[in-house]
């Protein structure tokens, strides 16, 4: 007989799969998944107009100070109307105005040095204008995001966004 070449068979291996790379993707996932679902989360902050004055449930007491709030209007064709105090009875009157450093800009920042002097005469140092801001139906996007910028350039940062008008305010805003 001949000496047949004996057939060498291959060892099997045990398979073994590393999963470490499976792992850290899972970790990144997770981590990824959870840093998404916080930053979608509606963040708003509540406008509190109340005077925290101490001074004790009587109605006159928790009234907000209207010396300190200016309303703005936006309408279309980059019109604005502005008033500081109650509508009915302003402190500066109503004003049209456009968006720029001479127009909407001149009027917070005078506004605004005018309210810290009242403040600190008052014994409240620091304490700024708020300013409600509310887009009128003929107004854009653009309106809005000119007006929040306008916020950032002069410091004011008590400032609130409102699309609820008065009958009046409405008026204003349908006259041409």
């Amino acid at each position: 007989m001949q000496n047949l070449p004996k057939k060498v068979r291959s060892k099997k291996l045990n398979t073994r799969v590393d999963l470490t790379a499976m792992v850290s993707i899972s970790f990144l996932l997770i981590i990824f998944f959870m840093v998404t679902i916080e930053l979608s989360k509606p963040k708003m902050l509540e406008q509190d107009f109340r005077y925290r004055g101490g001074c004790g449930p009587e109605p006159e007491c928790n009234k907000p100070d209207e010396n300190r709030i200016m309303t703005i209007l936006l309408d279309g064709n980059n019109k604005i109307i502005t008033y500081s105090g109650l509508l009915f009875v302003p402190i500066d009157g109503l004003k049209e105005t456009k968006f720029g450093k001479n127009g909407i800009r001149k009027e917070l920042l005078n506004r605004n040095k005018i309210v810290l002097e009242y403040s600190a005469q008052r014994g409240k140092p620091g304490r700024g204008i708020t300013v409600i801001i509310k887009p009128g139906k003929n107004s854009n996007y653009g309106n809005l995001v000119d007006i929040l910028n306008e916020m950032k350039i002069t410091g004011i940062n008590s400032y609130s966004i409102l699309n609820e008008f008065t009958p009046e305010e409405s008026k204003l805003l349908a006259v041409k």
